[in-house]
């Protein structure tokens, strides 16, 4: 009876162990900081909407109140024009400006998503002004500092994995905070447009320097 005892304890042991694992795992990679990282999810919150605000001020951008305003600001170059092309396209966007950097971003998240899911992007805003914030916008929102865009939602899953993983990317790296709204159902972004000049000016150099090395590399064998 004992050894019987014995026995069924050390397989009892056993099981349990082996359902503990994963989550002794789990636990390790998160002491460990290996766990999923800050920001790393669309959801959305309170710190997410203060860190862009951040940026906003740590910019030094202006809010701007009017449609006068916005003109004003894109006459002096402040803002440029968004204009759509094959790769993205705009849909009811009162104010087609936003900051260069957030125009960049346009251009080539358009073009990538475009080949990835061969359809286009559509921009549904871009700047808005103070006083032509929609009624359940909130009082933090960057729109009218022009650093900020909304994506709308594709009816492909295939299409929205892939904005979403690539949106979670750029969060990661530090150039923009995106959240996937709900009412109504879009994506919304803030581009941190130094960071992000700052990042595709890193992009354009490394490409250049593997330019530069491939073509360093090819020889002529003479006799």
């Amino acid at each position: 009876m004992r050894r019987w005892l014995e026995r069924f304890s050390r397989v009892e042991k056993a099981t349990t162990l082996r359902r503990l694992s994963p989550l002794i795992a789990f636990a390790a990679l998160f002491l460990l900081g290996v766990g999923p990282a800050r920001g790393q999810s669309l959801r959305g919150s309170e710190a997410s909407v203060n860190r862009t605000r951040q940026k906003a001020y740590d910019h030094d951008f202006t809010f701007l109140t009017t449609s006068a305003q916005v003109r004003r600001f894109a006459d002096a170059g402040y803002l440029v024009r968004v204009r759509p092309n094959r790769d993205y396209a705009l849909h009811e966007v009162s104010f087609p400006y936003a900051r260069p950097e957030v125009a960049i971003f346009i251009q080539r998240l358009g073009s990538q998503y475009r080949r990835a899911c061969g359809e286009r992007l559509v921009v549904t805003s871009l700047t808005r002004p103070v006083t032509r914030q929609p009624r359940n916008a909130s009082s933090l929102s960057v729109h009218p500092t022009g650093m900020a865009v909304d994506l709308r939602k594709s009816r492909s899953w295939t299409c929205r994995r892939w904005l979403e993983s690539t949106l979670l990317h750029l969060e990661k790296a530090g150039v923009l905070e995106a959240t996937r709204e709900r009412t109504p159902s879009h994506y919304h972004v803030a581009v941190f447009p130094r960071q992000y000049g700052e990042y595709v000016a890193n992009l354009l150099s490394d490409a250049r320097s593997g330019d530069r090395v491939a073509n360093s590399v090819r020889y002529t064998v003479r006799n």
